[in-house]
C-alpha cells in the first residue's frame, strides 16, 4: 500500500505486526494502539501499549515481541467484532526506545487474518529521519464496515507526544514544591474572642482523579541482565509475572496466548512454576502439579493463580509475589515446563514481563530454543540486603533420562530438595 491509501478489512480478529530489521545501532521499537471517539480517547484506558497490554473490552491486546533471524516484530491483536460501537478509529502506532526511526531499517506494518494467517494489508514506511514515534496505520469505520488506512505520520516527541496528542494524561516527574517563606515577626495583637459560628457540613468529596499513564519500562538483555526492584519503585504490593508466547508449528494454523503457548494441539499443557527459598531456610515449589499453588498471605508469599489447560483464557497463568513480605524471601526461581503436548520449546517465541504494583515493568525476550528442552529457567529473584534483584536467566535445560524437569532445575541452581512423582 502507498501512504494515504485504504483497503477494506473483514470485521474479525486481525493480527497487526510491526516489523523491522535488527542490527548494531538499531533502537528498539514498541507497538501501541489508541481507540478514538471524535479523534480523542475517552480516557487513558483507551490506550493499549506495553504498560497497559489489554483494552477493557477485549478488542485490542498487545501480544509482544519476537526476534527471529535478524527480524524483530511487535504484535497487536485487534478483534474488530468486539470494538465498542462508540469507537470510530483504532490508531496503530509505534515508538522508539534509544534512537529515532531514521535508524530503524525496513519498517513496516502488516495486517493478517488471525485465524487464516492471510495478509489483509501491508504498508512499508520509508523516509523516516528524526521521528521517535509514528502512526503507521489505522482501522476506521465507514458505512458500517471497517477499512485500514496507511498513515505514516511521524512525531519528534516520542510516545509521550503521540499519546498526549490523542488526549492521554502522561505521568511526569514531580517537582518539589518551593519552600514556604519564613515567618516574619509581628507585634502582638490583643486577644479577640471570635463569635460562635454555625456548623456547616463539609461538601461531598470529589471523585479521585484518574492516575496518569506511566510510559517507563526496563528491558533486560544479555549485556544488562539484572535490575533492582527498589530502584524501580517496586518495594511493596504485588509483583506479577506473566509470559507472552507465540508458537509456530508445522501444521495449517497457529495461535498465540498471553501467558501460555497456544498451538493447535488439544493436549498442549505448559506450567508456570517457581522454586522458593525463605529467609528461615524453608524450601519448596509453587506449581500446578500436586496442587501446590502457594499463598500470598502466608508462606511462601508466592501464588499461582490456576492451571489453564484450554488456551481459552486471554490472561493465561500468572505468578504473583507479595512484596510486602520480601524480607521473608531469600531467593525465587521462576521457570516454565512442558507438562504434555510437546517435547521441547523449539519454535517458541516469548517475552517475560514482571509487573510490580508500584514501579516500572521489567521485560525481556527468550532466545531461540536450539536444544531438546522441556524446561526453561526464566528469572532468578534474589534478596540482596532487603532489596530484591531480578536476574534474567532465559536458560533452556535438557534433563537426563528419567530425570524430571523440576529436578533438573533444582540441580542446575543448587536448591537441594527431595523430589517424588506428582500428578494433577
Amino acid at each position: 500500500m502507498s501512504k494515504g491509501s485504504n483497503v477494506p478489512v473483514p470485521t474479525t480478529a486481525l493480527r497487526v505486526e510491526l516489523g523491522w530489521r535488527s542490527g548494531p545501532g538499531v533502537p528498539d521499537a514498541d507497538a501501541s494502539a489508541l481507540l478514538l471517539v471524535g479523534g480523542k480517547v475517552r480516557s487513558d484506558a483507551d490506550f493499549v501499549f506495553y504498560n497497559q497490554p489489554a483494552h477493557g473490552s477485549g478488542a485490542v491486546r498487545h501480544e509482544g515481541k519476537r526476534d527471529a533471524g535478524g527480524r524483530v516484530t511487535d504484535t497487536l491483536l485487534v478483534d474488530l467484532a468486539r470494538v465498542e460501537g462508540a469507537i470510530e478509529t483504532v490508531v496503530l502506532a509505534s515508538s522508539t526506545d534509544g534512537g529515532s526511526f531514521g535508524q530503524v531499517p525496513d519498517l513496516y506494518i502488516e495486517v493478517r487474518d488471525a485465524a487464516q494467517g492471510s495478509v489483509v494489508a501491508r504498508f512499508d514506511s520509508t523516509g523516516a529521519s528524526v521521528e521517535t514515534a509514528f502512526v503507521l496505520g489505522e482501522f476506521y469505520r465507514r458505512q458500517g464496515a471497517w477499512k485500514f488506512r496507511a498513515v505514516g505520520q511521524g512525531y519528534g516527541s516520542g510516545l509521550e507526544g503521540l499519546a498526549t496528542d490523542f488526549g492521554i494524561t502522561v505521568d511526569e516527574p514531580q517537582h518539589a514544591a518551593p519552600p514556604a517563606p519564613a515567618p516574619t515577626a509581628t507585634a502582638a495583637a490583643p486577644a479577640v474572642t471570635p463569635p460562635p459560628v454555625a456548623h456547616v457540613p463539609p461538601p461531598p468529596a470529589a471523585p479521585p482523579a484518574q492516575q496518569p499513564v506511566s510510559l517507563s519500562k526496563v528491558t533486560l538483555t544479555k549485556a544488562s541482565p539484572s535490575v533492582s526492584l527498589a530502584k524501580q519503585g517496586g518495594t511493596s504490593g504485588a509483583l506479577r509475572v506473566n509470559l507472552n508466547w507465540e508458537v509456530r508449528k508445522q501444521f495449517s494454523g497457529w495461535g498465540s496466548k498471553r501467558g501460555r503457548a497456544v498451538a493447535l494441539h488439544a493436549d498442549l499443557d505448559l506450567d508456570l512454576c517457581a522454586l522458593y527459598e525463605l529467609a528461615d531456610g524453608r524450601k519448596g515449589v509453587v506449581q500446578a502439579l500436586g496442587n501446590a499453588f502457594g499463598a500470598l498471605d502466608r508462606p511462601p508469599y508466592v501464588h499461582l493463580d490456576g492451571d489453564d489447560r484450554t488456551g481459552a483464557v486471554a490472561a493465561g497463568e500468572n505468578l504473583t509475589v507479595n512484596l510486602d513480605h520480601k524480607q521473608d524471601l531469600r531467593r525465587l526461581l521462576v521457570f516454565v515446563t512442558i507438562y504434555e503436548g510437546a517435547r521441547s520449546f523449539a519454535d517458541l517465541h516469548a517475552t517475560v514481563t514482571l509487573q510490580p504494583q508500584h514501579g516500572a515493568p521489567i521485560e525481556f525476550s527468550l532466545d531461540e530454543c536450539t536444544v531438546p528442552s522441556p524446561v526453561c529457567a526464566l528469572a532468578l529473584i534474589t534478596n540482596n540486603g532487603g532489596d530484591l534483584v531480578v536476574q534474567r536467566e532465559a536458560r533452556y535445560l535438557v534433563p537426563e533420562r528419567g530425570v524430571s524437569p523440576q529436578r533438573t532445575v533444582d540441580r542446575a541452581y543448587g536448591w537441594g530438595m527431595n523430589w517424588t512423582p506428582g500428578r494433577k
